[in-house]
């Protein structure tokens, strides 16, 4: 039986760091989280099991506080797709941590980086990645960097860019970069990898490349995608002049991934990226049927999709403001301007009802409005290399804190009344979304409750609010109203299901 370590993650509410949580935990070991939000942790499965520290990444105080008795930290941190000066942040953030880190006398850090190829001229991301690994291996405290190419599994960034292209290009222009070397991943030997490395030796200090069994082209890659998927061949076409910067716009526009994500993306698949030692398996040896290759991570993604089990996604790990930023429940509104457009209507039906359609709005449900205007307000937003409609949900039934919802992110929920949603679409400003359920007089009598807020800044901002506010009757007040339409339509329905 493994001893039992105090393991810090940091990055919990993102794509790995959500799944190696309950991994750590089922491995026997004690779980801190270290969030921003407090918030983004309700709802989550492991909730109840974990101790929470909140302390911003760039709080050396905080951190320091947050990484008190830890015994292994797991720094799952990165900015990108943040803008420019991502690669600045993210030195001196793990800086932070491994000072913290070794004032506080941890006894090891695991780090998840990218796969570098040497030799190579690397693109920013890639150098950024490979600076912070770096930098952790500097800190005094032993270290364990795993170096990964491209990680399969529902929900990855990597996935979805992939799955979405293969799906919805028969006929693909493909740039030079499809023809690179890449040895994938699946998110499951990743984090059998990361569970390892809480026990390594005291003495072992080092990068470890991890990879799967398979060395593909992302060519190659996306036509086993389509033979598993069933999909006929897809046909391509190579051009010299795509760009990582036109492509990863090209990827913006078809796939759910924004192009200030795609971009790094694009440029890490550029490199050469097989694993060039295996010296991980001395100490975390492979499970006896082998490591998961990329057929079998395909279909295990796909699976998961299918039977909405997907725990994570890449969105997970965006947006959602830190709790210094304001909020619109901020007594007398200390942010500055507020404008609200607020609307309240009877609905004839149970609260039960009203919340249900609301819980499911977004996604493929949509947002039971005027579709053409949210559908070119989402291509707009897309053009400009915002999130756009097509991030969707990560599951059709269920929110909690932090999930991505289209445009949106939940910010707080309280189930059965009320949800605030925060827009992370490219705006002059800050934006919301409040739906509150409020019971009426009768059992079949409720009051929906409907709020539209803006802070603006500056100028620009405050156009922006004039100029779409005449529209506001017909995107916000026909959606009250459809919601409205459709509880009623369900209250009445499982009343004649109930009629003999």
């Amino acid at each position: 039986m493994t001893s039992s370590r105090l393991c810090l993650v940091t990055g919990a509410t993102g794509y790995v760091g959500g799944r190696l949580v309950p991994e750590l935990l089922a491995a026997g070991h004690r779980v801190r989280v270290m969030v921003r939000d407090a918030r983004r942790v309700e709802g989550r499965d492991w909730a109840s099991e974990v101790e929470v520290a909140t302390a911003d990444a760039t709080d050396a105080e905080a951190v320091r506080a947050a990484l008190d008795g830890v015994d292994v930290g797991y720094y799952l941190l990165h900015s990108i797709g943040s803008g420019r000066g991502f690669a600045d942040t993210e030195e001196r953030t793990a800086q932070t941590f491994a000072d913290a880190a070794a004032d506080a006398g941890v006894g090891r850090i695991v780090y998840l980086g990218g796969l570098a190829p040497a030799g190579e001229r690397l693109s920013t991301h890639m150098a950024s990645r490979e600076r912070v690994g770096e930098v952790l291996l500097a800190s005094g405290v032993p270290t364990a960097v795993l170096r990964a190419a491209v990680v399969m599994g529902s929900g990855s960034a990597s996935f979805e860019m992939l799955r979405h292209l293969t799906e919805r290009l028969p006929v693909m222009i493909t740039p030079k970069w499809v023809d690179s070397k890449l040895q994938p991943i699946a998110i499951r030997d990743v984090l059998r990898y990361l569970v390892g490395c809480a026990t390594l030796p005291a003495d072992v200090n080092r990068q470890f490349d991890v990879g799967g069994p398979d060395v593909l082209t992302y060519k190659e890659m996306m036509l086993r995608y389509a033979a598993i998927k069933g999909l006929r061949r897809r046909r391509m076409v190579r051009v010299p002049v795509l760009t990582p910067r036109l492509s990863s716009h090209w990827v913006g526009l078809v796939t759910p991934v924004p192009s200030g994500l795609a971009k790094p993306l694009v440029e890490s698949v550029k490199h050469t990226s097989v694993v060039g030692e295996r010296d991980i398996a001395r100490y975390v040896p492979d499970p006896a049927e082998g490591l998961i290759g990329f057929d079998r991570s395909v279909e295990l993604a796909l699976g998961k999709i299918q039977d909405l089990q997907v725990p994570t996604a890449w969105s997970s790990a965006s947006g959602v403001g830190a709790p210094s930023e304001p909020l619109p429940s901020d007594p007398d509104w200390a942010g500055g301007d507020l404008y609200v457009d607020a609307r309240d209507r009877v609905v004839r039906a149970p609260p039960a009802a009203l919340w249900r359609v609301i819980e499911e709005i977004g996604g493929d449900n949509g947002w039971y409005s005027f579709w053409l205007a949210w559908e070119v307000r989402g291509w707009i937003d897309r053009f400009s290399g915002g999130p756009g409609l097509r991030r969707g949900r990560r599951n059709p039934r269920d929110l909690v804190v932090g999930d991505p919802l289209d445009w949106w992110r939940v910010e707080e929920i309280d189930e059965g009344r009320f949800i605030r949603l925060r827009a992370e679409m490219r705006l002059p400003g800050l934006a919301w979304l409040e739906l509150e359920v409020v019971p009426g007089d009768g059992d079949h009598s409720t009051q929906f409750r409907q709020r539209a807020l803006f802070h603006p800044r500056g100028v620009l901002g405050r156009a922006y609010w004039w100029a779409v506010y005449p529209f506001h009757g017909l995107v916000f007040g026909g959606m009250q109203r459809n919601i409205a339409r459709a509880a009623e339509q369900r209250a009445a329905d499982a009343t004649a299901d109930l009629t003999p």
